[in-house]
C-alpha cells in the first residue's frame, strides 16, 4: 500500500509518528464514455458558459456564489492565509466509550503505521487504548480541510475513521414522525418471531455484490466471443500542423505584399553587389599601379613577365571581368584553370 499522509499523534507529552493508508477499497466495475461507432474515447472539457471558449486549468478557481447571484472568487492565493497549524499533527482531544459514537458520523477509513522510529510509542498507545475499551476523538488536517474523526484499535492497528460534525449530520424530519401510530400486539409479535428466525452472527464474507458479478461475467462473455471494438490511435497532433503550414504560409504571402513582391526577393542581392563594387574599385586601383610600374621601368617590365607575375596578372584581370556578370557564386575550378591557361 502507498502511504497518503504522513505525521504524528500528540496526546499530552507524547508524540507518535505514523504514517496513513487507505484502509478500504471500492470493487466496481469502470467504465469509459465512448464512441459507438468507433470506440474513441469522449472527453469533456471546462467550458465556461458565457462565452462558451474553453477553460485551462490553470485559469479554473473557487466560486461561492451568494443568494443574490453574485460569485466570490477565491484563487489559490486566497487560500494560503489559512491555519495550518495541525497540518501535520493527529491531536488527541478526548477518550470516550466508542458506544457513544453514532456510527451515521462515521465516514471513511485509515490504517495508521508506525515509523521507524515510532514503534514503541505506538505499541505503547496502541495496547493502553485496547485496555481501556475507549477510542480517541481527534482532529487532523487533511486535503484542505481540518476533519474530526475517531481512533481506534482493529487487528492490533489503529485505525482512523473520518467523522463528519454535527451540523453535517441532517435531522430526520418527516411528516409521519407526527403520526401515533401503535402496532397491534399480534402484530409486534410476529415481526419478533422473523426477527429471530433471521437472526445469526455476521460474517461480512457471506456477502457479494451479486450487480458487480453479473457485469463482470457479461463483460467476460463480450471478451472471450471478441466483441470489442479496437479504435483507431488518434491523431495528435495532426490537425496542429496542417494549421501551422497554413499560418506560415499565409505569412509568407502576406510579407510578399507588404515588400512589393518582385522588390522583396531582390533585396538580399544587395550586399552582393556592394562587395562587388569594393572589388572592382580595388581592381580598378591595381590595374592603374600595375599599368604606372609597367611604363616607369624594366625591371617591373621585367619581373611581369615571370610565370607567376603573369599568373597574378590574369587571375585579377578574369576577376575584373567577372564583375560585370550577374552576382553568382563562382566554380572553385576558376583560379586552377587560370593558373594552367599562364
Amino acid at each position: 500500500m502507498r502511504a497518503i499522509w504522513s505525521g504524528v499523534i500528540s496526546f499530552g507529552m507524547v508524540t507518535v509518528p505514523v504514517k496513513m493508508f487507505g484502509a478500504t477499497e471500492e470493487k466496481r466495475v469502470a467504465f469509459h464514455q465512448v464512441h459507438v461507432a468507433d470506440g474513441g474515447r469522449v472527453r469533456q472539457k471546462r467550458v465556461c458558459e458565457l462565452d462558451g471558449e474553453e477553460v485551462a486549468l490553470s485559469d479554473v478557481a473557487k466560486g461561492y456564489q451568494l443568494p443574490d447571484g453574485d460569485v466570490v472568487v477565491l484563487t489559490a492565493k486566497d487560500f494560503d492565509g489559512l491555519p495550518e497549524a495541525i497540518a501535520k499533527t493527529i491531536s488527541v482531544e478526548a477518550f470516550v466509550p466508542e458506544e457513544q459514537i453514532d456510527p451515521i458520523m462515521y465516514s471513511k477509513s485509515y490504517y495508521l503505521a508506525p515509523d521507524k522510529l515510532g514503534v514503541r510509542p505506538y505499541a505503547l498507545l496502541r495496547d493502553a487504548m485496547a485496555a481501556s475499551g475507549r477510542v480517541a476523538v481527534v482532529r487532523f488536517a487533511m486535503r484542505e480541510r481540518e476533519s474530526l474523526a475517531a481512533l481506534r484499535v482493529r487487528d492490533d492497528v489503529l485505525t482512523l475513521e473520518t467523522m463528519l460534525w454535527a451540523d453535517e449530520v441532517r435531522k430526520p424530519d418527516f411528516d409521519f414522525l407526527e403520526s401515533k401510530i401503535e402496532p397491534k400486539a399480534a402484530e409486534l409479535k410476529m415481526a419478533e418471531l422473523l426477527i429471530d428466525s433471521l437472526s445469526t452472527d455476521f460474517d461480512p464474507a457471506d456477502y457479494h455484490d451479486n450487480y458487480r458479478e453479473a457485469l463482470e461475467e457479461i463483460i467476460e462473455n463480450k471478451v472471450a466471443g471478441r466483441e470489442v471494438v479496437t479504435p483507431p490511435a488518434p491523431a495528435e497532433g495532426g490537425a496542429q500542423v496542417i494549421d501551422l503550414m497554413a499560418a506560415l504560409k499565409a505569412s509568407v504571402e502576406a510579407a510578399k505584399k507588404t515588400r512589393g513582391g518582385a522588390g522583396a526577393s531582390e533585396e538580399p542581392a544587395a550586399p552582393a553587389k556592394k562587395a562587388a563594387a569594393k572589388k572592382t574599385a580595388a581592381a580598378k586601383k591595381t590595374a592603374a599601379s600595375a599599368s604606372g610600374s609597367g611604363s616607369g621601368s624594366a625591371a617591373a617590365s621585367k619581373s611581369a613577365a615571370t610565370p607567376a607575375r603573369a599568373a597574378k596578372g590574369a587571375r585579377g584581370a578574369a576577376k575584373t571581368a567577372d564583375l560585370h556578370k550577374p552576382a553568382r557564386k563562382k566554380p572553385a575550378t576558376k583560379s586552377t584553370s587560370t593558373r594552367r591557361s599562364a
